[in-house]
Parts: C-alpha cells; sequence; structure tokens
C-alpha cells in the first residue's frame, strides 16, 4: 500500500509541474535560435574552451532535456561559461520555446 501512495504522491507531482510549465512555440523560437546557431548549428563543430569536446546538434533532442540543461546552464549546476551566458538571459517561455523548436526536427539537425 505504501509503494502505491509513493507512485500516486510522485504522478500528482509529475502533473502539477508539467502544468506550470511553459509550453513551447516553435514559431517563437525562429527568433532566439541565432544565439544557438553559432556552435550547434556547425555540423562536427568542437569547442575549445574550456576544454576541447564535440558540440552537440540539438536537433531531435527532447525538449524536457533541453529545457533542463539550460536550466542548469543557468544556475550553474553545468559549468560551461557561454552556456551559463546564454541560458542566464532566458526566461522559461524562451527555453520551452527554444526546446519546442528543436524537439520538432529530426536527430542531428538544427541551427
Amino acid at each position: 500500500m505504501r509503494m502505491f501512495h509513493l507512485a500516486a504522491a510522485a504522478a500528482l507531482g509529475a502533473s502539477v509541474l508539467l502544468a506550470h510549465a511553459a509550453t513551447g512555440d516553435p514559431e517563437a523560437a525562429k527568433k532566439k535560435t541565432f544565439m544557438c546557431a553559432g556552435c550547434h548549428g556547425i555540423p562536427g563543430y568542437r569547442a575549445t574552451f574550456p576544454d576541447v569536446y564535440s558540440v552537440p546538434r540539438l536537433g531531435g533532442q527532447h525538449p524536457a532535456y533541453i529545457v533542463k540543461a539550460l536550466e542548469e546552464y543557468k544556475s550553474g549546476q553545468r559549468s560551461h561559461p557561454t552556456m551559463r551566458s546564454i541560458a542566464a538571459g532566458l526566461s522559461d517561455q524562451d527555453m520551452a520555446d527554444l526546446a519546442a523548436y528543436y524537439g520538432a526536427q529530426k536527430q542531428g539537425e538544427g541551427r
């Protein structure tokens, strides 16, 4: 019975979070992707600051993952200086719009 209560509480908590989450508008995001395209829009691009690593293409990423990643950059939980400064200027609606835009694309697409 305790497991049922835990599952019910988790489901209720998730529904409350989703109800408060911003709904993304892919059309609105088209005016916001300029800040992403400089790195994420270049196939095979490798960043060199602070470390060298391959920059992922955003197309096809799950929208919730994109929002979570942007929130973590904004809060400092993820520590890439460029991404942190970009995310710092994004509202919750901006993040939802970008996530909807990139999430609607095929995997590996995206500017």
